[in-house]
């Protein structure tokens, strides 16, 4: 019989993150306190753009992309906020979605494996994600387990368990 396998992987859904993106930006237009502010926020490419006239107003429109985030079962882990910088006479945040397990997160969590998953389970780096294998379908329902309840540098999915 084949070894059976799943990939860990770590991705933005683009559609939920978007959707956190909109509703940010109509809760800006709408509160008071942002009146008069001239806080925006946008995509800019891949990543997200925050303006305000001060570095306060910046860091709360990033504060309401972050609740947004977390409503769309986006985790924080998965934004990269850059500091306040300012531009002219505006202040902006950069924001990246990260997407992907870097080389040494993954490092890490092979190695965590090696030192706390059952003997037959195997792991491998493939691009940005890892893939699990062991003859054992059990022992890699453990492993999953095992992993959900370990913190790491980044949300981690469990995907195409076969």
């Amino acid at each position: 019989m084949a070894d059976s396998s799943f990939d860990v992987v770590s991705k933005v859904d683009k559609m939920e993150a978007e959707n956190a993106l909109n509703q940010a930006a109509k809760e800006i237009e709408q509160r008071y306190d942002f009146k008069g502010a001239d806080a925006s926020i946008a995509f800019s490419g891949e990543d997200v753009l925050i303006k305000a006239n001060s570095e306060e107003r910046a860091k709360a429109v990033l504060d309401v992309l972050q609740s947004k985030a977390i409503k769309r079962n986006i985790s924080l882990k998965s934004l990269d906020a850059g500091d306040p910088y300012p531009s002219g006479k505006e202040y902006r945040i950069e924001v990246k979605f990260k997407n992907g397990i870097e080389q040494d997160v993954a490092k890490k969590i092979g190695a965590f494996l090696r030192a706390n998953a059952p003997k037959s389970v195997k792991n491998q780096i493939q691009g940005d994600e890892l893939r699990v294998s062991s003859k054992s379908r059990d022992d890699l329902q453990n492993t999953i387990q095992l992993l959900k309840g370990e913190e790491f540098d980044v949300p981690l999915q469990f995907i195409n368990f076969r």
